[in-house]
């Protein structure tokens, strides 16, 4: 009986340590992957997916992974929900072991919740939560601590709770500085942090970071626009969200990011004291593709302008 118990536990332990315990890859494939990253963060979403199904054509799972990858890449810049869809489509049927599968897991996560699905985007990113933790790879170890700090922040008033968020937001910069393929999510996410820690300064010093590997990439500098307009930068952070509104209507139309800088622009103007500016860019809210695109919009900012009554 005894053996047999120990039989189960053993086999047990295989089954959870099934597949690659870290989320290296052959040389080839390393190369083709950080290439992948570099494409997207120049915004030649085309030739990442290209380069994407060259890795998909070698390991299926992995190359399916990062090619949905850069899908919800060109939904969170050019606000393609045709791509956010089909990434998750594609993320229900890749197939993939050990940290792959909970890089999937947590990409899958994202796109649930960004589909309206968040309870099932909750338990989808916890499940890749739990596959993360086991592993000591730097790159895995970056997207626990991207789970775990909300975590952490989530249950900060328990009494006698540990509390690690500085451990990890230690880990998110070592990992956004040394990964080649994940340093956007991971700078983003740290930068996150210390937006939500109102420690505006230090997200604009990892913010410059970024801008130093990706010079003048939109999302980015978006979310250093928002820095600026957390700081009372009003005049920075309105040039910022001007051009980002050009740049945009150029490339994508009036697509999401478009209309988050023009919601932007309009409690950036009205905290400023021009009210005249505030009113023409709020003007442009009555536009009927606004209307069709409301419910895209950040769940934060929408709160903010309608408390203030500022829509």
């Amino acid at each position: 009986m005894f053996f047999r118990a120990l039989l189960i536990v053993i086999l047990f332990s295989l089954s959870a340590f099934a597949g690659p315990v870290s989320l290296s890859l052959p040389d080839s494939l390393m190369a083709l992957s950080e290439e992948v990253t570099r494409l997207t963060m120049s915004l030649r979403y085309d030739d990442a997916l290209a380069t994407a199904k060259r890795i998909r054509k070698a390991d299926e799972g992995v190359g399916c992974i990062i090619e949905n990858v850069v899908r919800i890449s060109l939904f969170d810049d050019c606000g393609d929900t045709l791509s956010l869809q089909y990434a998750g489509h594609e993320l229900e049927e890749c197939k993939s072991t050990g940290m792959w599968d909970a890089l999937r897991k947590f990409e899958l996560g994202y796109v649930q919740v960004e589909m309206g699905r968040s309870v099932a985007g909750a338990m989808t990113t916890r499940s890749a939560a739990k596959l993360f933790e086991e592993s000591r790879d730097l790159d895995a170890r970056a997207f626990y601590a991207i789970y775990a700090y909300y975590m952490d922040k989530l249950f900060s008033w328990v009494p006698f709770k540990s509390d690690r968020r500085a451990e990890y937001l230690a880990v998110l910069d070592s990992a956004s500085a040394k990964s080649e393929r994940f340093w956007p999510l991971f700078l983003t996410s740290l930068a996150w942090m210390y937006y939500d820690k109102e420690d505006f300064n230090t997200g604009l010093k990892f913010l410059q970071r970024g801008l130093g590997k990706a010079p003048g990439h939109p999302v980015l500098l978006q979310l250093r626009a928002d820095m600026l307009y957390r700081l009372k930068r009003y005049g920075e952070a309105a040039q910022i969200y001007e051009a980002s509104a050009v740049d945009y209507m150029k490339r994508t139309g009036k697509s999401i990011r478009y209309w988050c800088s023009v919601l932007n622009l309009i409690r950036i103007y009205h905290d400023a004291g021009d009210k005249a500016r505030a009113a023409e860019w709020r003007a442009k809210l009555k536009d009927p593709v606004y209307e069709s695109m409301k419910s895209w919009m950040p769940e934060s900012l929408m709160d903010d302008l309608n408390s203030r009554s500022l829509l």
